[in-house]
């Protein structure tokens, strides 16, 4: 997630492409901005800092003792910051396996990503080649308009793009432009330390397989997605809330839990989730569960890792390890007991 549709990839000698995964993966993006309700000018820390402690997840009455220590994981970061791993490098090395984030492919079948590339450019532009300006309504381009300026200059690619991934890329340039650094937060580190350590790490992956590829992607080109309402909470989040992005990344980089329960939780933008997820497009494949089905994968892949190893790292969003309908809270609905910082 976050990179261009279009990317191809080739993993266990099946050619697979992406762009189904990364719309996903834009929405997710663009909805991960909050509320404030107040304006805070808060700076954002750099150097180094501790980050955050582990929650500690056990089944009672196991008399293995096994645990599951789960590092959470943020995002936007300050750029110019670090943490110390002390903590964490201790863990792994007494750990038998490192439970990755949930990944997300499609999958064409043998040779389909590269017979499909032609067909994958101008996946992000408006059907009919639309403009922005043609799309979304007159007050919401208005708005648009100085936040394009401010963020991507003159950059005239995303006038033809949807709004959704218009959203996206202004997104993108705001956070680049206050310092703050998106997509995988924490996780990149903790595999290296991983390798590092020689500790496996397990992915665990949901495979979306796509029929007749080609007519699939022809048929999301032409597919309109009621994505204004994203949209429009996308520029209201970059007008407003930029400062609350702030504080959260600076109670991350310290370590503070109570600090990030006390601030408003970041709402996942139903409204931009859904311009893909409630979809016809994706109703009519059957992928209208893929959250559903990415929380059921990551809580599985827990247990089994709390069942066969003494000790298992996760990495996993301080969202879902916080919110009351969480993946953390589905382990606490199965009777495991998690222990904060």
């Amino acid at each position: 997630p976050g990179t261009k549709p279009g990317l191809l990839i080739c993993r266990r000698m099946n050619i697979r492409f992406r762009w189904l995964a990364l719309v996903l993966g834009a929405t997710l993006l663009a909805a991960a901005l909050a509320r404030a309700d107040d304006a805070l000018e808060e700076v954002l820390v750099t150097g180094q800092q501790p980050g955050p402690g582990l929650w500690k997840v056990t089944r009672p009455g196991d008399p293995r003792g096994h645990v599951l220590w789960i590092l959470g994981n943020y995002s936007p970061l300050p750029k110019n910051m670090t943490w110390r791993s002390n903590e964490l490098a201790a863990v792994l090395a007494a750990s038998q396996a490192v439970l990755a984030p949930v990944s997300v492919s499609a999958s064409a079948g043998p040779l389909g990503g590269v017979t499909l590339l032609p067909s994958l450019i101008g996946v992000r532009d408006n059907p009919d080649d639309k403009r922005l300006q043609e799309v979304v309504p007159a007050d919401l381009y208005a708005r648009w308009l100085p936040l394009k300026a401010r963020y991507l200059g003159n950059d005239g690619r995303v006038e033809a793009w949807r709004p959704i991934f218009a959203a996206q890329e202004l997104y993108r340039a705001a956070l680049k432009k206050n310092d703050l650094v998106p997509y995988d937060g924490v996780w990149p580190a903790v595999a290296k330390l991983a390798r590092k350590a020689r500790v496996p790490i397990k992915e665990p992956e949901i495979e979306l397989k796509v029929e007749k590829a080609r007519a699939a992607i022809k048929e999301f080109k032409s597919t309109p997605l009621s994505d204004v309402e994203c949209f429009s909470r996308t520029l209201q989040r970059l007008e407003t809330d930029l400062d609350l992005m702030r504080e959260r990344a600076n109670a991350w980089a310290a370590g503070d839990v109570a600090r990030l329960r006390r601030l408003a939780p970041i709402e996942r933008a139903s409204a931009c989730i859904g311009v893909v997820l409630e979809s016809s497009f994706m109703q009519q494949r059957g992928f209208g569960d893929v959250l559903e089905r990415t929380r059921n994968a990551w809580v599985a892949a827990a247990e089994q890792s709390l069942a066969s190893n003494e000790s298992t790292v996760a990495v996993l969003s301080v969202d879902e390890i916080l919110k009351p309908d969480g993946y953390v809270a589905q382990l606490k609905g199965r009777g495991y007991v998690v222990t904060d910082p």
